[in-house]
């Protein structure tokens, strides 16, 4: 639990940086690399791609679902 929380976190904070984003603050950033490693997860199911298991296939896969959240987000309210 406290591992996926911390994974979480940096996940937030990378897909900020890679979108160029602000850093939203760390509950945001928990929050968006939560939910981002959920929707990754599920899109990584969807298109057949799986990553290796440990921490690092979770982070990439966090970061990744995280910065397309991001993205659709940005677009969105723009």
């Amino acid at each position: 639990m406290i591992g996926s929380i911390i994974i979480g976190i940096i996940a937030g904070l990378l897909a900020c940086k890679f979108t160029g984003s602000e850093s939203k603050g760390c509950f945001i950033n928990l929050f968006l690399g939560l939910v981002g490693g959920a929707f990754g997860g599920w899109l990584f199911g969807q298109l057949g791609i799986h990553l290796n298991p440990g921490w690092i296939g979770e982070l990439i896969t966090a970061v990744v679902g995280a910065a397309l959240l991001l993205w659709i987000w940005n677009k969105i309210r723009s």
